[in-house]
């Protein structure tokens, strides 16, 4: 979930993945902007948060080939904007930046002395935690006196260690965080109702849809839950006043954004 700010209002983005890649880079970019969030911070929380967020991205990367399918996207993105140097109605300034962009992560990445986690796999500390943290309060100081002392270290000194733990994903990220803007910018924002907060729409034939994107009004009182196939989506807008109960499909016709993000 995104909250974008157009001039009408906040607006609150949710989104649904049409394939097993995007489901994967979704999830990291909600894993990064974690754990990018608490490097700095000073505090205990901050750090205790920071490295299981590190633990959770690395272990999303070693256990699937994340690194080869971020490769394969970048490379079809850039062939598909290369494929746009002849529209005279394209920004060639911009097209070139984003080509120029696209190679240096893609160089960078495919290097084969950039393994994305490996800082983080021969740290003896981050691995003593990994080994605990999957137990409820096994991290606590009397299992990992080390981790305790770490914890109780200066913050700069613990600031130090999260970002040389880090420096190894930034590349991932930054690619992570690149083709997912693109998928998301090359859509425009169609305006559509719900009729008794039902929508149905088929998926465009011949096209790859990648990405739904609902946009709702922070103050609408409701969310969209998206169903997805090869050929149709749909779209039920519901209603939760309690966390107590149940959510239900709203009877209201409800104004919304829609993306069909085909890149």
């Amino acid at each position: 979930m995104h909250t974008d700010c157009p001039p009408g209002g906040a607006t609150v983005v949710y989104e649904q993945p049409l394939n097993g890649r995007m489901r994967a880079f979704l999830r990291l970019e909600h894993l990064f902007r974690a754990l990018w969030d608490k490097v700095e911070g000073v505090s205990e929380g901050d750090s205790r948060a920071a490295i299981a967020a590190i633990i959770d991205v690395t272990d999303l990367l070693w256990r699937s080939d994340i690194k080869g399918d971020l490769i394969k996207e970048i490379e079809r993105q850039a062939a598909t904007f290369a494929r746009l140097r002849s529209n005279p109605r394209v920004d060639s300034e911009r097209l070139n930046e984003t080509l120029v962009r696209l190679e240096g992560m893609l160089k960078q990445i495919k290097d084969p002395s950039h393994q994305p986690g490996q800082a983080v796999r021969q740290d003896e500390l981050v691995g003593a935690v990994r080994q605990r943290i999957a137990i409820q309060g096994g991290t606590c100081s009397f299992d990992l006196p080390a981790f305790h002392y770490w914890l109780n270290r200066a913050s700069e000194h613990r600031v130090r260690d999260l970002e040389r733990w880090v420096v190894d994903l930034r590349a991932m990220r930054d690619g992570i965080f690149a083709v997912l803007q693109a998928v998301r910018d090359c859509s425009d924002l169609a305006r559509l109702v719900a009729l008794g907060g039902f929508h149905q729409q088929s998926l465009e034939a011949g096209a790859t849809c990648q990405l739904i994107r609902i946009h709702l009004p922070s103050e609408a009182r409701l969310f969209p839950e998206i169903s997805a196939g090869r050929h149709r989506f749909t779209v039920r807008f519901l209603e939760q006043p309690k966390t107590t109960a149940r959510p239900t499909q709203t009877p209201r016709d409800v104004e919304f954004g829609l993306q069909c993000c085909l890149l």
